[in-house]
């Protein structure tokens, strides 16, 4: 493990951020919040809000598949999802729905203003992102499928959009 140079928990947390935070609204799975942890690490952005029924650390299936991510990233909870999107509106984030819609766009079409902080919002695990929700989004973005299903599990999902963006936020750099 010495030779991935990894950074210390400590320097994670000093260390330059994307402007990205996932907002998990109402996800039932504590293993897919764990999963959601372990992504938000390794794409190194801002914070989690966990809303709602949401499970909030430490809980032994969010630490299991987690793996020590709930202590290098930030996370804050609200009771609803509506109230965690209303902060993050009113501190400039764009809030962007990763759910289908009739409004969505294709995720490989969306393009990240250079710059600018975003909330991604995934929703729980049978109802997706709550209507209330969908009403303040700015945009939603879904993932192209080319099977049977019509949808991805929620921390696939997470990770999908996070490597998405973060790609497009990279290339805008050079």
């Amino acid at each position: 493990m010495e030779e991935l140079n990894r950074l210390s928990v400590t320097d994670f947390k000093s260390t330059d951020k994307f402007p990205l935070t996932l907002v998990l609204d109402n996800v039932r799975s504590l293993h897919n919040v764990g999963a959601a942890f372990r992504t938000a690490d390794a794409f190194a952005i801002e914070k989690i809000w966990l809303c709602g029924i949401t499970g909030r650390p430490p809980q032994r299936e969010i630490t299991k598949t987690a793996l020590g991510s709930t202590e290098s990233v930030a996370w804050e909870y609200a009771a609803t999802t509506v109230a965690a999107v209303q902060l993050l509106k009113a501190a400039g984030y764009l809030l962007v729905a990763v759910e289908q819609t009739n409004q969505s766009q294709d995720l490989t079409g969306f393009q990240p203003i250079a710059n600018q902080p975003y909330a991604l919002i995934m929703g729980n695990e049978v109802f997706g992102v709550d209507d209330e929700v969908l009403a303040l989004c700015d945009a939603a973005v879904e993932i192209p499928q080319f099977g049977t299903k019509h949808s991805l599990n929620v921390s696939v999902a997470a990770g999908v959009v996070l490597w998405d963006f973060i790609s497009k936020m990279l290339a805008a750099r050079r």
